[in-house]
Order: C-alpha cells, then structure tokens, then sequence
C-alpha cells in the first residue's frame, strides 16, 4: 500500500510533513510506503538533515506549491504540476491508495471533487471531524464545514457515509446515529432538521436513535453526530478553543488531550472515490503522523469502496 503526502502543504511544511513522515515509518505495517509529493531537492535535503534513510519513503516530485491563501479553483487550474494535484493525479491514476495534505483545504475540497470526483449517487461529499467520547472511543461528526447549507436528503446521507466509516474505520458494530437538533422531541428544530429526522426515521438500515443535544456531543448517546458543515464547524472549533483555554490553566487529563487537533491529525472526505484526509493547517509533525495513520486505516479498510457499494447510483 502507498499513501501520499503533500510535504508542501501546511503552514510549517515542509519541516512538519518530513518530520510526520518520519514519526509515521515508526508505527505503520512495514507493507506501507509513504509517497512525499513535493519539491524533490528541498524533500531530499530535509530527509537527510533528519537522518531518515528508509525503502519506506518516496518522492514524487511537483514543481509548484498552492499557497493557503490561493483562490483554490484558480490555483489548481492555474498551478497543475502543484504537490496537491499531483497527488490527486497520483490517487486517481491508483498509483496511491490515499492522499493527505494539511495545505489549502479549498484546494483539496475542489481537487477532489473535480480529480477523483463525487461517487455516483452522492448528492453532497461531505468532510467528518471527531470528538472525543467519556468512554475512550472517538465519535464521527459529519459535516463540519464542506456543506454550510443542506437538504434533508443531504443529512441523511451524510448519517449513511458517517455510519458506515464508523463501522470500518472505528470497529463500531452497529453505530448510533444522532441528528443534532436543539431538543430531543421529533417534532423540534428546524423545517431542515424536521424533515431529515422523517427520513432517518424510514431507513431501517439505520441505527438512528433520534435528536441529540448539545450536550450529548462527548457522551455514548450517538457515535454519529449528523448536522449542516456550519454547526459542525462551529462544533469543532469550540472543542479545539476548551483545549487550548485548559491547557494555558495547566487542567488537563488524558480526556481533554483527546481535544486536541493533533490526537486525529485530519478530516476525511467521505463521499469521494479515493481516500482523502484534510490536516489542520498548523499541523505538527505529530499531527501528520496520525493524518497518515489514519490514511493508511481507511485504504486498508476500503471505506470509500463501501460507501460506493451502499449509496452508489
């Protein structure tokens, strides 16, 4: 298996890719080889500075570098030997089984859906974040910022494609799937929540157990949280801004570490026909480590293949 790495991307790349790139030889199978797309000299010199002498690492290289503030459709046409699309050319070709990048995440939101495109059948891809849970486990949130507007028919997939992640990525046998409404009675909400809630009532495939409130975000209630991507975003940056203002107290336990961005390292794009993890901007090299982890757990379990078989036309 061959997972990409944009060592372009990110606020503190290419320091931070290689330095994630090296973190992650450490702890993937050793049948899976890290592909680093990017200026091929600068990547040399920085595996060498690192001392990282590995058959585990590649390099592909890619001449131009899309910049975080770039217009994203214009970058991409404008810039087509740039690491980002390179590395999608590399996913679509199948030369790859993933592809991560903590760079231009408009860039990555486009270059999918123009490279490797939307799976026939999806109305909407939409992009997954996590939240910790009181018992230890992760729970999959879904949208958290691709899609600030939605239909019900578009909920109601995003709950299809979070279960079934959960179910092969997080091992969850039969994932709760919860629609965050502000009150837990079928009738409340608004006229989108109200409507959505009718179709997840009527799919027995299911295993959707209602409304959920805020307050349910981080306890066993629902291991997939369905909303709109601006009440998902808005979700996880309070999450992100709790562990920040805790740890400046010095209040953290190992639960609140799990607030942290880097715990995950990426957001992938569900929908999609390809594997694709989007990473925080000001991704670390511990970030990268776990993007690419989780990379390599979803091309292993072929998540995009069984959203493909669920909810393709």
């Amino acid at each position: 298996m061959k997972v990409a790495l944009d060592a372009m991307g990110g606020d503190f790349a290419p320091e931070a890719a290689i330095e994630g790139a090296k973190l992650a030889i450490q702890e993937l199978p050793p049948d899976v080889q890290i592909v680093l797309v990017g200026k091929e000299d600068i990547i040399t010199n920085l595996l060498s500075e690192k001392g990282v002498e590995s058959d585990l690492i590649e390099i592909h290289n890619a001449d131009e570098v899309i910049g975080m503030a770039e217009h994203p459709t214009k970058a991409l046409s404008q810039k087509p030997n740039s690491s980002i699309a390179v590395g999608f050319g590399l996913l679509k070709s199948g030369y790859v089984q993933a592809f991560c990048s903590a760079g231009n995440t408009g860039a990555m939101h486009v270059g999918a859906m123009f490279t490797i495109k939307a799976i026939e059948g999806v109305i909407r891809p939409g992009i997954a974040g996590f939240v910790p849970k009181e018992n230890g486990d992760f729970g999959v949130i879904i949208d958290v910022g691709a899609n600030a507007d939605c239909k019900p028919d578009v909920l109601m997939q995003f709950g299809q494609m979070g279960s079934i992640y959960a179910k092969n990525v997080f091992g969850i046998d039969d994932p709760k799937v919860g629609l965050m409404n502000l009150g837990e009675e079928e009738q409340k909400g608004t006229l989108l929540t109200q409507a959505a809630y009718q179709l997840f009532k009527i799919d027995k495939q299911l295993n959707f157990v209602g409304n959920i409130e805020g307050r349910d975000i981080f306890n066993d209630k629902a291991d997939v949280i369905v909303c709109d991507g601006f009440t998902g975003n808005v979700i996880l940056k309070f999450a992100e801004s709790i562990y920040d203002i805790l740890k400046k107290r010095n209040l953290l336990d190992p639960f609140f570490h799990k607030f942290n961005y880097e715990a995950i390292g990426g957001s992938p794009i569900l929908g999609v026909n390809g594997n694709v993890v989007i990473g925080h901007g000001v991704s670390s090299g511990t970030a990268i480590k776990n993007m690419l982890l989780q990379a390599q757990r979803m091309a292993g379990s072929n998540v995009h293949l069984k959203i493909k078989e669920s909810l393709g036309a």
